[in-house]
């Protein structure tokens, strides 16, 4: 028997697909805002097909289980993330350029202004409460960013990317944009700090010029052993 539209009539197998499609990209969409707002355990099947605007059943019949609807949103997060590193090693120039161009951009996304602005908020709840994808988020999105920004350095420095003081500087770099992403602190701190675009590009020029002569006064001093902290 055939499958009816909402409005009676028969639905063929065109716009069955049709429909499918819209409802798995409406529950992706819920999901990626619900999951980058609570952590896993505390969003329920129910809230996000309601979100979604479909039938309770619609997690399993696209997905599996609630745990695979998250592990596809968290491969939404890794294609973002991906795009974005692809785009910033297509940039050519010198090596501090690069690291301003980096600055920015991440600064960009990261702030609740941007249009992936729930991927970082996805991250931080999976820190916060790990599942099975945290690995996955790693190896396959953070890391490679960081291996990005330790290249830079590294350029930077005239040193080996192992050399610890190139990883001591990438941590440096990453924690001075990540302040930023603290509002409710921000708001406090510097009650008139807006993440506006001027705004996010005079920090960008402040943590890359500073990060950049840190760095020209480390490069004076001696090499550390790799892997050191």
């Amino acid at each position: 028997m055939r499958a009816l539209s909402d409005t009676g009539h028969p639905r063929g197998p065109g716009r069955r697909r049709g429909a499918d499609q819209r409802t798995r990209r409406r529950l992706l969409g819920a999901a990626s805002a619900l999951f980058a707002e609570r952590a896993f355990d505390e969003v329920t099947v129910r809230e996000l097909c309601r979100a979604a605007r479909a039938n309770v059943a619609a997690v399993n019949y696209h997905f599996g289980d609630k745990f695979g609807l998250y592990a596809a949103v968290v491969e939404l997060a890794i294609a973002t993330m991906r795009a974005g590193r692809e785009e910033d090693e297509r940039r050519e120039g010198p090596a501090e350029a690069r690291l301003r161009e980096y600055v920015r951009t991440f600064l960009e996304r990261l702030s609740d202004r941007g249009e992936h602005s729930w991927i970082h908020r996805l991250i931080h709840r999976e820190i916060e409460n790990p599942t099975p994808a945290l690995d996955r988020l790693v190896e396959r999105a953070i890391r490679p960013r960081l291996d990005y920004l330790g290249a830079l350095v590294a350029e930077m420095m005239g040193c080996p990317p192992h050399d610890a003081r190139v990883q001591r500087v990438v941590a440096s770099i990453q924690g001075q944009c990540l302040v930023y992403t603290h509002t409710s602190l921000l708001s406090r701190l510097l009650p008139r700090w807006r993440p506006t675009p001027a705004a996010l590009a005079e920090v960008a020029e402040h943590i890359a010029a500073f990060s950049a002569a840190g760095m020209r006064a480390l490069r004076a001093g001696r090499p550390s052993p790799q892997g050191g902290a």
